[in-house]
């Protein structure tokens, strides 16, 4: 078995009468692509704000590399390891996309915002970012404000703010929303070729995209994990098909 890099252990989260997540166990492993799938609803968007910190969870633990970070906040997971991506852009428009970088770098470590134009004259820091930048292929776009970027291009620029942070895993919240065929399919390839670097674990609704890129697939209904296993393993559960894909039994 491949080392584990990030787990949730029998996590559970109450708001009031709604049981969000219900006694939730996976892991991401390294080397993979670990795609979290369901219907609206099911919890997906409070099971990775807990994985990410932005949420407590009632019980149950998060753990990365071995280390117990539940009671840790956002940033102190992020500086440990864990890169988020948001669904909704969480750029600085108006900034460029190389200083963009640089700000996400500075707010990992607790720098203040005021220094991003010391930190951009930085050796280390610059060429980190630079590197970052092209190698999510916007090297010809570094001096572009965000604002001005493609949203195929936006996420693109996300993806390198959290590779410039040297991540130990990585956390996508659908980073296909709103990508048509051809965005999807550069991001696709783009995503494709991170596993190597860090883990990933994605929510995603496109479907081709996570039968494309997925190692495993987990699918929450209802606050549970139902079934976790490979591409094919999901296409053929049958409690997978009733519960998530709409189809009959013996359809």
């Amino acid at each position: 078995m491949s080392e584990v890099i990030l787990a949730a252990v029998g996590i559970s989260k109450r708001f009031d009468a709604l049981q969000a997540s219900r006694d939730i166990s996976l892991d991401l492993r390294r080397g993979e692509i670990h795609a979290l799938i369901g219907p609206n609803g099911a919890g997906k968007s409070t099971l990775i704000q807990q994985i990410a910190g932005r949420l407590k969870p009632d019980a149950g633990r998060i753990v990365l590399e071995g280390r117990d970070v539940t009671a840790l906040d956002t940033a102190e997971r992020a500086r440990l390891g864990i890169a988020r991506t948001f669904q909704v852009s969480a750029l600085a428009m108006e900034d460029t996309a190389l200083q963009n970088v640089v700000l996400g770098v500075l707010g990992a470590r607790g720098g203040a915002y005021r220094m991003w134009g010391n930190a951009l004259a930085r050796g280390s820091l610059r060429d980190r970012a630079e590197q970052a930048v092209a190698r999510v292929g916007l090297t010809n776009m570094a001096t572009t404000r965000a604002s001005a970027l493609s949203h195929g291009g936006r996420r693109q620029l996300e993806i390198a703010v959290a590779l410039a942070l040297d991540p130990k895993a990585f956390v996508m919240d659908e980073p296909m929303a709103g990508l048509g065929t051809s965005g999807s399919h550069d991001l696709t390839e783009l995503l494709s070729g991170l596993r190597d670097e860090a883990p990933v674990l994605m929510v995603e609704h496109d479907m081709d995209a996570v039968f494309a890129l997925a190692d495993r697939i987990s699918v929450l209904v209802s606050g549970e994990i139902i079934a976790t296993g490979t591409v094919d393993e999901i296409r053929a559960n049958s409690a997978v098909r009733r519960a998530y894909l709409g189809e009959e039994e013996g359809a």
